[in-house]
């Protein structure tokens, strides 16, 4: 198989895999408490990232490439899980899946301040417009408690295009599963004592929707699906394969309303395939 085809099939195959992401975590944070959400997952995929690092026998990595996996650390395997999952107690998933279309932009953003691009300024106008049509949807739904919510969901798109953007930069050298394989196991010690800290006295009163989704987003949202991202980012050119993440709002919002029954109404449609539009145009004029 030609190796650009085999690069937009494995990024596919991790779009749709994170577009689970928000359901399952709106699912699991309706039991658990958000912080051993995060910290849970993390310490699971953690945990079987490191037993792949060692039966494939990696190299270590250098002093430098572990201040670039702080910083994916930091921003895909903390801050977006916490932030997404302290988001999803006020909004619902299909609320939150609006901003996911803000997700390449904010990449794209990170990669210009990481890697020294010069945009056209037609670039920044669609920026600005995307981010203006965010905003302007949120405001649209009143002033309620689901702005705080938004509020951490845009919080939570920034870390997460800074975790993609320096991850992307840093496959190039590392490869493309290690770096997430090594950003779990960087932030295992401290994952994994905080999940035993912060654990349920009983799971005696856990339902089963609820451990399913913490099920996924360990193994699938927090490692599988990165394997493929990375895979197809390293195979097909990040540029290139990173625009099939403006695919990802529009699988989610058909999981939210086919798994979790959640109401998808015609504006978030509308605003979901407005933010699309000016992505597009972003990334159009990016280089």
């Amino acid at each position: 198989m030609e190796r650009a085809t085999a690069g937009w099939l494995n990024g596919m195959v991790g779009v749709v895999i994170f577009s689970g992401s928000l359901p399952a975590t709106r699912v699991a944070v309706m039991q658990f408490d958000p912080v051993f959400l995060t910290v849970a997952r993390a310490a699971i995929a953690g945990l079987l990232a490191l037993v792949l690092l060692v039966l494939s026998r990696q190299r270590w990595p250098t002093p430098r490439e572990i201040a670039s996996l702080s910083i994916v650390a930091l921003g895909v395997v903390v801050g977006f899980p916490l932030l997404t999952a302290l988001a999803l107690q006020h909004v619902t998933s299909a609320h939150s899946i609006v901003f996911i279309g803000l997700l390449p932009l904010a990449t794209a953003v990170f990669g210009v301040l990481r890697g020294g691009d010069r945009p056209k300024p037609v670039f920044w106008i669609f920026s600005l417009l995307g981010s203006t049509a965010v905003v302007s949807y949120a405001f649209a739904q009143g002033v309620r408690a689901s702005s705080f919510g938004d509020l951490l969901m845009l919080l939570a798109i920034i870390v997460c295009g800074l975790g993609y953007a320096e991850g992307g930069k840093l496959s190039r050298t590392l490869g493309g599963w290690q770096v997430i394989s090594w950003a779990l196991v960087l932030s295992l010690p401290p994952m994994l004592c905080i999940a035993l800290f912060t654990m349920p006295a009983s799971f005696a009163g856990i339902a089963l929707p609820a451990f399913l989704g913490l099920a996924y987003v360990s193994v699938f949202s927090m490692l599988i699906g990165f394997i493929f991202w990375y895979r197809g980012l390293a195979q097909g050119g990040i540029a290139a394969v990173g625009q099939l993440q403006l695919l990802q709002p529009f699988l989610a919002l058909a999981l939210a309303a086919t798994l979790l029954h959640e109401p998808v109404t015609p504006g978030m449609l509308g605003m979901t395939v407005c933010v699309i539009l000016c992505v597009i145009g972003a990334r159009r004029f990016g280089r």
